[in-house]
This record gives C-alpha cells, structure tokens and sequence, in this order.
C-alpha cells in the first residue's frame, strides 16, 4: 500500500492513470542473504535494497539494521525518501536498505563483515551511482566508512566520517531540521516565540537528542524524554545541558514516567522521534499537544491522522520535518562530486534554505486548499515527481 493516497491528491492535482501506476511500485526491489563464520558459528542476516523511484536522481536512502526490517518496512520508507526529496526540491529519489538483525545481540566485527557483505551484494549500485545510501537506525559513520572502504569513491555514500570526506554538520542535520521546522510552526501556527514552550520528545537517538539540544538553546522547556529504556519528567524543564552523554534515559538520574505518558502529555509541541506507528487511533484520541512535528519516519498510522485533523491538532509531516538529514546528505554528495570542502554554516544555512522553503510552500497550499499539512506535503512532492517524469518522457 502506498505511503500517499492517490484519490485524494488527485481531487488537487492534475496526475494522470500512467503516472500513479508507476508510484505504486517499486522501480527496484534487491534481496540477498548476507552470512558471515563467527566463531564455529554462521551468522545470516536478511538484507533488502529498495529504489522506489530515480525518476529526479539516484535513489537516496539509508540503511536500517534492526531484527524488525521487513521488505514491505523497506518499501514504505523507499517511497516516503521519494517524496522528501523532490518536497524540498533536491535532485535524488528514493531508496532504502534493510539489514534484518538485532545488532546488540552481534560483536561489533559481525557487524562490520555483514555491512561488508552487504556491499558485495549490492556494490554495483553504488558504484554505478544508482543508489546512495547513508546511516539510519543503528547504522552510522563507522559502517558508512567500511562502505567507502570498500567503494573507493566518496560520491558511492553519504553520512561518514568527516576525515575522510564527511560533512561537517552531518551528524546534527537532521535535528537542526527539526528544530527549524519547530521554531517556524510554533511562531506561525501556535502564534508563540519558541522561548518557553513545553517540548515533549519520544526517542533520545541522534534525532531526539539533537533536536532536545537545540530546542533547549533556543530557550523551549523539553519536560520530557523517552527512549526504549524509559522515559524522564520534569515540569520545569529537563537538564538538557548535562543529558549530552547519556546514552539511554535508562542511565539518567532524573524523575521517571510511563513513556506512554510521553506520548499524550499537555504539551506546546509533541515530537516523535522514535519508530513507525506510534500515533494510533487511541494515541490520537488521546493527544494533548497543540501542534505535532513528526522527526521520525511514518510515526502517525492513516487512522490517527485522520483524528488529529478533526481535532484540529496541526501535524507537520515527516517528509518536510525530518528532510533535513537527506539535504546534509545531499550537500556531502555535492562536496564529493566537486571535491570542494563544505563548513558547518554552510550545511545549516542549504538545510534552513530548502526546508523552509519546503515548509512555507506547504503552509500556502494547506491554506489555499483547506487540507491538511500532509496532504499538502504529499500533493506538492507527488507533482514534482510527476513534473520530473513527464521532463524525461516517460509518461
């Protein structure tokens, strides 16, 4: 099933029958079985390489390493990389990987082989610049430098270390976008200055953590935090400042909560920033924030978001607010192209400039339209892909 409705773009857009039928699918679906010999011991992971759409460039899309990686999961997040990039008007299209293993459960040299085996299965995308990939959950630098090892060409991958060709502000581009998008929605839809707003946050990995230590410098209250060890609470604001090297809220010697309760909280601003599917039909029925700025990816199932529409809960949609990692991945991919070597106030200044962009197109359309931020983010992209198809004569 497709991660944007068709019958309901199509009553704002003009997208022809042969256009929806080639988003429907996949351009591209790999498998291969990696296996590696530990020990006295073979260890074999399922691994999916999915490009949804080249139609604007080549697919772009991290690689997930988790032991709930499915291929239908791969799809989906295929498809939404499709649309956020042509969303914010960057050339690519939209990939992902999946590697279906718990990796606390391998030795960090299992770890290593497997990503090594999965470039050996799929490298010839890469090194025909079919498909870019780049760090997602429980992937990053480390196995994006065992990537480029093995390529030899810095263009071949995105999210690695700086000293060997990364982006300076990688590893924040994805929360800077957020807070961006948050900073902007909280002033133009909740008519507030972000300085003293409450900031509710499900997830504290890079996303989470990045986006809590920005919001907190612009002066919001991040009152509370979960991760999949427990959650933290505290009215007057969470020490943000001294949370910078938890590795898990578990950790933390701070006030604990149910997470549930992280997610339904009286808040300003409810950020998911975790899995997929979190705001469910009850969750939504239940939620107290004013406005919801989804930092991870498909956090909000179709039930769910129908209700925080008749609620009148604002939503900005993952495809904008959490676009910028795949811009930053952009800017390192250009940087590699050109050899050319990017400061971090340039890699903030490309984020802020195309999601903002992205963002005020958004906000003007759901306006004149009279539809909702998603449907308006996905009106907009699936158009955009459509405009691309139609310049390259395929439809």
């Amino acid at each position: 099933m497709s991660v944007v409705n068709f019958d309901l773009i199509t009553k704002h857009a003009n997208i022809e029958p042969a256009a929806i039928a080639y988003l429907q699918r996949s351009n591209q679906e790999h498998y291969a079985n990696l296996s590696v010999k530990w020990g006295d011991t073979v260890i074999q992971a399922d691994a999916y390489a999915v490009f949804h759409s080249t139609a604007r460039g080549p697919a772009k899309g991290g690689i997930r390493m988790a032991e709930d990686v499915s291929l239908e999961e791969t799809r989906r997040l295929a498809e939404l990389m499709t649309y956020k990039c042509a969303l914010t008007r960057i050339p690519f299209g939209g990939g992902k990987s999946g590697i279906k293993i718990n990796p606390r459960t391998i030795a960090p040299e299992v770890r290593k082989m497997l990503i090594e085996q999965y470039v050996r299965h799929f490298g010839v995308f890469l090194a025909q610049g079919t498909y870019v990939p780049a760090p997602d959950m429980n992937t990053g630098p480390a196995e994006m430098a065992t990537i480029y090892g093995i390529t030899q060409s810095r263009e071949s991958v995105t999210g690695k270390p700086v000293r060997i060709g990364g982006l300076q502000g990688r590893d924040e581009a994805t929360g800077y976008g957020v807070a961006a998008i948050v900073k902007n929605a909280v002033n133009g839809i909740l008519d507030k200055d972000v300085r003293g707003v409450t900031i509710a946050i499900q997830g504290f990995g890079n996303v989470g953590k990045w986006t809590a230590r920005l919001l907190h410098e612009a002066g919001a209250k991040i009152i509370a935090l979960s991760d999949e060890t427990g959650a933290v609470y505290m009215e007057q604001g969470l020490p943000i400042d001294d949370m910078v090297n938890i590795r898990l809220l578990d950790e933390a010697n701070l006030p604990a909560i149910d997470p549930c309760d992280v997610l339904t909280m009286p808040v300003d601003v409810f950020i998911p920033a975790a899995i997929n599917g979190v705001i469910t039909a009850d969750v939504a029925d239940k939620t107290q924030a004013k406005l919801i700025v989804e930092a991870g990816n498909d956090p909000t199932t179709s039930e769910g978001d129908q209700i925080l529409f008749d609620r009148g809960i604002n939503v900005i949609p993952d495809i904008l607010a959490n676009a910028g990692g795949v811009i930053g991945s952009y800017v390192e991919w250009k940087q590699a192209k050109s050899g050319s070597i990017i400061t971090k106030t340039e890699t903030y200044h490309t984020i802020e400039s195309h999601i903002l962009g992205a963002y005020e197109s958004v906000i003007k359309t759901a306006k004149q339209m009279g539809i909702s931020h998603r449907l308006a983010a996905h009106v907009i992209a699936v158009n955009e892909v459509v405009e691309s198809m139609r310049d390259r004569g395929w439809i």
